[in-house]
């Protein structure tokens, strides 16, 4: 269900805020990265160090708190609106909240009266070395009680730790789980393959794919189980490619290949044969063994898409046709363009306002990617979203009538009108 709000402009200088620290964050390039023991082991020490039900290491963007770990709760996820963390951004300072039901802020918020029953709550700011507040490293309990300045400094200095990890991320190469290549790696040399093609004229495809369904195998087999399926989803691509060929992990459970030389239809060619390698390959787990199929979109390099960002977008949108046409199947993005285009993108991290309903309507989202003629956006739900809706970027002034050219659960790609 779409909740209707009044959509209000901030003060500069908070507008400003924001957009330095999405800047921040756009830079590190970790929202929706793949789980790292490192920030698991993180948030259990901050359960065992205070007693306390739940630990969180979250990044934050336009429109969620997104958990980068998380130990106490199933959610991977949660709109920024509903979370304790906003108070946190908005005053860019450490919020402690000893008994949730005696302030005024929280005391009917839904995570206090439901089922999760949170009554203490101390979040302080993940914060880089230039000072941007990127997100919270949060110690959450169902019992009311105190928290000492002692007890603050500690969650400091483990906020701490977690930046110093996530900066040392920035240099790995290789997924340790997969040994695809990590999301900044894989976007830094499919650069250069494309500045190759470009220079000699020759061909470059791009394919983006996701395996259906990965959520309910962590949900209903765990983490473990999960992670085989990612090993085996991952090998059976690495034997369908060639050695010169780029294979990347760039989200949790969704996986990028740039192949040179190859054409349009050489792409979908490959995209078939990694489809086929992984529906056929049984994946052995503690739970028996497991059978997934993956949804794959591709695209080629032409006059217009001849950025990696484009190129990921324009796949993107075809694996979200895949998605919706039942998954387990491949579409090219040069079959469902037609009548609109993607034009050139940049990757950028701006938080936006979705407004339908003669702007009675209004819903967060973070713009990724953004073109002269094209956006993609992230919503915590595309449900409930018009085909047709006002898009505009908080703080910059920035309004234009969208289209939706295709979507799945939370994204969505977009040309103006």
């Amino acid at each position: 269900m779409v909740v209707a709000r009044v959509f209000g402009k901030s003060s500069p200088e908070a507008s400003r805020r924001e957009n330095d620290r999405l800047a921040a964050l756009q830079q590190l390039d970790l929202l929706d990265t793949p789980r790292d023991e490192g920030f698991e082991r993180i948030v259990r020490l901050i359960k065992q160090i205070f007693s306390i039900d739940i630990g969180i290491i979250s990044l934050i963007d336009g429109h969620r708190q997104w958990y980068k770990a998380c130990s106490g709760l199933s959610a991977d996820e949660v709109p920024l609106d509903d979370t304790f963390c906003r108070c946190v951004v908005d005053c860019d300072e450490p919020v402690i909240v000893q008994d949730a039901t005696t302030d005024a802020r929280f005391l009917k918020h839904p995570a206090v009266t439901g089922e999760d029953h949170i009554r203490f709550y101390a979040g302080v700011p993940l914060r880089t070395k230039l000072g941007h507040m990127i997100g919270t490293v949060c110690a959450i309990d169902r019992r009311p009680r105190s928290f000492s300045s002692r007890d603050l400094v500690i969650l400091e200095e483990l906020a701490g730790a977690a930046m110093d990890r996530l900066e040392l991320m920035q240099s790995a190469a290789t997924d340790s789980l997969t040994e695809a290549m990590t999301r900044r790696a894989f976007k830094q040399e499919a650069e250069q393959l494309i500045a190759l093609a470009l220079r000699h004229q020759h061909d470059l495809s791009c394919i983006v794919f996701d395996i259906d369904h990965f959520k309910q195998v962590n949900d209903r087999h765990g983490h473990a189980a999960g992670d085989a399926v990612l090993k085996a989803v991952a090998s059976a691509c690495t034997a369908t490619l060639r050695a010169g060929d780029l294979f990347g992990r760039i989200g949790g459970e969704e996986f990028a290949v740039v192949l040179p030389h190859v054409d349009r239809d050489g792409a979908v060619a490959v995209a078939e044969k990694i489809r086929a390698a992984i529906a056929s390959q049984p994946v052995r787990s503690d739970h028996g063994v497991l059978h997934v199929t993956a949804s794959l979109g591709s695209s080629a390099l032409s006059i217009v898409s001849k950025e990696i960002e484009t190129l990921l977008a324009q796949a993107d949108a075809a694996m979200y046709q895949a998605k919706n046409g039942g998954r387990n199947r491949c579409v090219s993005w040069s079959s469902i363009h037609a009548d609109h285009a993607i034009s050139a993108r940049r990757r950028v991290l701006k938080a936006g306002s979705i407004l339908f309903n003669e702007r009675r309507s209004t819903i967060d989202c973070t713009v990724k990617s953004l073109g002269a003629e094209s956006a993609g956006i992230s919503v915590s739900n595309t449900r409930g979203i018009p085909p047709e809706f006002i898009l505009a970027i908080k703080g910059e002034g920035f309004e234009t009538n969208c289209r939706v050219i295709a979507q799945d659960r939370q994204h969505l790609e977009v040309a103006f009108r």
